[in-house]
């Protein structure tokens, strides 16, 4: 299973909410990139870039912090947030994204979003799959549609969709574990999806159990921040892989 740090940006800092919600905003860093020069040091090689400002503007605003990263480490990312149109998804591959996630866009502009998997490939075009109550959440989490999410999922797995980042939006940045039971529904119903767990890891000992269940990946934002879970741990756990 890959460990995936997350790094939300606003404003170009790096910061962490808590269930999506704008007015929890902790700064941790004024520079994303020291940050993640910090997980490549300790032989992470995967990264989750959220542009938060971008996602409330409906377009990439924090492509500069994107290229300052990818051109600064060689972590490969995948970066999402606000990405709503072709001109977003060039600037996004052009500033250095290896991969990116496409959430709101999967919902409000279904044909945009399958042009981008046909156009640019499966291993490119990851569907961010935020749920709250098992309906899909969108525009930074703003807003809940009337997608059902294993569905929703299947039905973007029809179109050729492999890798899908789910998160359950009421375990986010809470650090009281993450939705172990949502996450055996979605690889049972859909057994073929690389699942990319976020949202609520806490400690440690629940890394072995998410890769246990299947998960591909699992994303960690705030117990990496909050000392929960060490960038040595994480080492440790990805050299013992190797």
């Amino acid at each position: 299973m890959r460990i995936i740090p997350a790094i939300d940006i606003i404003e170009g800092k790096c910061v962490r909410l808590s269930k999506g919600d704008y007015t929890t905003k902790k700064v941790y860093s004024e520079s994303p990139l020291e940050v993640a020069k910090q997980f490549e040091a300790h032989g992470i090689e995967y990264l989750h870039l959220v542009d938060l400002d971008g996602a409330k503007a409906s377009c990439i605003v924090n492509y500069k912090v994107l290229e300052q990263i990818a051109s600064k480490t060689t972590l490969k990312i995948d970066f999402g947030g606000g990405l709503k149109s072709d001109k977003d998804l060039r600037i996004a591959f052009e500033s250095g994204a290896n991969q990116i996630t496409g959430g709101s866009i999967a919902v409000k502009k279904p044909e945009v979003f399958r042009t981008w998997i046909h156009k640019y490939g499966e291993d490119k075009i990851i569907l961010g799959a935020d749920a709250l109550g098992e309906k899909i959440a969108i525009s930074g989490w703003l807003e809940e549609s009337d997608e059902d999410l294993i569905p929703f999922i299947q039905e973007y797995q029809k179109e050729g969709i492999k890798y899908v980042i789910c998160t359950d939006i009421s375990k986010d940045g809470m650090l009281q574990g993450p939705s172990f039971e949502l996450y055996q529904r979605i690889l049972t119903d859909t057994p073929t999806i690389k699942l990319i767990a976020s949202g609520g890891i806490s400690t440690f000992k629940e890394l072995p159990k998410l890769a246990q269940l299947g998960c591909e990946g699992a994303i960690l934002g705030k117990a990496i921040y909050e000392n929960r879970i060490s960038l040595k741990q994480l080492e440790t756990y990805i050299l013992s892989k190797e």
